[in-house]
Formats: C-alpha cells, structure tokens, sequence
C-alpha cells in the first residue's frame, strides 16, 4: 500500500446534511408517556479543556456548573485522546481499544483497501466501523423510548441495524444556534412524539484550537460563542417551563495543547522511512506498519531512546492505556511528549506544527476534558474529583432508566451528586 504521510483533518468539512425520522427499533414496545424518564439532553463542546471556564467569557457555562455537577479538575479522557473514539467511548461505556473505533483514522483487515478518516463519508456510513459496541441510543431505542441526536460520531448509521429515531447527518457549516433551534423543535414535540434522550454537538472550540492553539484570542472567542449558543438553549426551555424538568450533561472528548515547530521529532531520524508500509496520522500519537520482512529493523530501530518521544510494540503498550489488543490498532506506537509532535523533513516544509493538538497521554492535564451536569437528577453545587469518561455512559443509561450493555463504567462515581443519593 502506498505510504500514507499527509495529516487527516480532525473534523469532516463540508458534509451534505440530511434529517431523517424513521420508526421504532425492530419489536420495540413503546414505553408509556406516564412512565418516560425526564428529558435528557447530553451536549459536547469538542477541545473544551476545563481551565477555559476560568477564561470570564462562559456566564451560562459557569453557573450551570456552580448550580450542578462540576468535574473540578476535569474528566480523563480513554487513549488515544481524540475525537472519534472518545465521542464513542462517551455513550458505549467502552475503551477504543474495546469498542472498535481506536482512532480518527484507521484500518481493518476485515475491510480491505479502506481508510476510514473523518473525510470518508463512505466509511463513515459503514456499520461495520461501529458494530463493535451498543451506543446509547441503541439500546433506548430498541427498550421503547425515543430518540434524536443533532451530530453525534456514529449517529447516521444503523448500528447493529438501529438509527436514533431523527438524525441529521454532520454537516460543519451548520450554524450554532440553528443547531439549538433544531433540538427545541423536537423538544416541543407533543409528549408521545417528544425524544427522551437528545444529543447535541459544537466543534468550534476544537476547531479555534487546532487552528490557533489553546491560549489564543480566537480560541477565547470560540469558547464565548459556544456558551452564548447554549445560553440559547437553557432561555428557551425556561421559557418554556421546561428548565428544571431536563437534566442535561455536559462534556468535551478532550483538551488541547499548544504546538510549536521548534517542538518536532523527525520520523526521519528515528528510523528508515522506506521501511514502513503505512503510517496515520502526524501529530502527537503515530500508528505505523512495517513493510513485511522489515519487522525485526523496526522494532530495533524503535527500541532505541528517542528524546520527546516513546514508541511501543502494541502488545507493550502502558496497561492504562487499556490500548492495544484491537486487530485495527497498528503494529507498533509512537507517542509524543506534551506540546511535541511527530513530523518528517517533508512535512516540515508542506505542514510544520502549529496551532494546537491532543492525542497525547490521557493523563496529562491539558487533555483533560469537561464535565458539568444539572438538573433534577443531581444535587447543587457539587465537585466531582477527576474520573475516566467511560463513567459517563452508565449515568446516562440511570438517567434514561434503561438496561446497560456491558460496560467498563461505574456508577459509583456520580454517587455524591445524583438526588436521592444512590443507596450505599
């Protein structure tokens, strides 16, 4: 195959949006009006890192997390710290290692001569990509209840045969606000029709981010768009009389660091590059694969210290990563410092580093992710210490009152902020 060395955007452009409203899961039973859950509406910011409420540009943000749930220091992140698997991770309860979507770019034997990135809007639709795991509105659909998910990894495709009940397609020029709009007009939906779980999703923090770096005056702007944007949403359901009948949750998939040229590892110092068959994507976290019978030089070239950078066999990988086991992860792993990136002499010249990235240890506190919840399942005014973010999907699926599907969450986490408190 020939060798893959440009860097994949971190978000789809231009895709054509399309809303479809489609009937229940296949023998679903309906639940009954009188004994739907309340509302819940779950809302990404993607790149949101936690310090940015510190930033004085987030009024609704902020005082939906002094009056709710607030993940103080932030939610870790599962590796790799990128948007696809943690988007998915979020609402299967599944490491990507576990639930199939292990990067924003990957491979897969059992799919041959495909690249899914975020660009290929074929493989995107391809369940095959996504059948690993039950996403959240998977599994309500198929125990009677309803629901819409305005953008959302995964969303658009019939998982395990199985759509949200309205969907639109990811489309990046989709305005904010009419984003909000949209998921008022389901919510405003007579009570039988109404979803009961409701996704909703904001990419230009990530994008400012990516593009500017996380200190920058475009990414304060972004973070003070976005909240305006929800600020809509929360007036709106007040006005309505519907504020404090919705829990709604907050999160972001990762943080953001700043990137620099004078802060690149050349690939081309570290080993041959005409020994790799296949290597995705630059960056801070690289997935390679050796031309057959070049293995044994790889893997000695690798083992060697590199300043800035730790490279692994799969099989090597640190045991938090929980990282590594999946057919679709790459034979051998780099992963760069924070603020570090990966790069070759080439790329250097076409792309050097700039703006900003994640995909770096999860553990790193400026890949820590948001996490704020409020409504009348929770208690007021609470902090929450750092938790994983496969955590997420079991409050999701007590919120919603629905049987998880295996999971590696724990309810456990949320017990000093859920109301009534879980029993001990």
């Amino acid at each position: 195959m020939k060798l893959l060395h440009h860097f994949f955007s971190l978000l789809a452009l231009g895709l054509v949006s399309a809303c479809a409203q489609l009937p229940p899961a296949p023998g679903a039973q309906p639940v009954a009006v009188a004994q739907r859950p309340t509302p819940l509406i779950l809302i990404s910011i993607d790149g949101f890192r936690p310090d940015y409420l510190q930033r004085g540009v987030t009024p609704v943000l902020s005082a939906l997390a002094r009056d709710g749930v607030l993940a103080a220091q932030g939610m870790r992140p599962s590796f790799p710290s990128l948007t696809f698997p943690n988007h998915y991770t979020l609402v299967t309860g599944l490491t990507p290692d576990r639930h199939g979507v292990i990067n924003n770019t990957m491979t897969d034997a059992k799919i041959p001569d495909v690249l899914f990135t975020l660009s290929n809007r074929a493989a995107l639709a391809d369940r095959r990509w996504w059948d690993g795991a039950t996403p959240i509105w998977v599994s309500a659909e198929q125990q009677g209840l309803r629901t819409a998910t305005m953008f959302w990894p995964g969303s658009e495709v019939d998982i395990q045969g199985v759509r949200p009940r309205d969907w639109l397609a990811y489309d990046h020029n989709f305005p904010a606000d009419a984003r909000v709009d949209q998921v008022l007009e389901w919510l405003d939906r007579p009570a039988a029709t109404r979803p009961d779980f409701v996704t909703l999703y904001f990419e230009a923090v990530d994008s400012a981010g990516h593009r500017y770096g996380p200190d920058a005056a475009e990414t304060t702007a972004a973070v003070a768009s976005v909240d305006k944007s929800i600020g809509r949403l929360i007036d709106a359901l007040a006005a309505r009389g519907r504020l404090q009948q919705s829990n709604l949750l907050i999160v972001s998939d990762h943080g953001m660091a700043p990137l620099s040229a004078q802060r690149a590892v050349l690939l081309d110092e570290m080993l041959d590059l005409a020994s790799v068959q296949r290597f995705v994507p630059y960056g801070p976290l690289l997935g390679f694969t050796p031309l057959p019978g070049r293995e044994a030089e790889v893997r000695e070239r690798l083992a060697q210290p590199h300043e800035h950078v730790q490279c692994w066999p799969k099989a090597q990988l640190p045991v938090r990563f929980d990282y590594g086991h999946n057919a679709r992860v790459p034979p051998f792993i780099c992963l760069a410092e924070i603020e570090w990136a990966l790069a070759t002499r080439e790329s250097m010249v076409r792309n050097p580093p700039a703006g900003g990235s994640h995909g770096y240890d999860p553990d790193e506190a400026q890949m820590a992710a948001l996490f704020i919840a409020r409504g009348p399942a929770f208690e007021s005014g609470v902090q929450l210490g750092s938790f994983a973010n496969v955590d997420v999907y079991a409050l999701l699926a007590q919120l919603l009152g629905i049987r998880p599907q295996p999971n590696q969450g724990r309810l456990e986490t949320f017990r000093p902020a859920l109301r009534p408190r879980l029993p001990d």
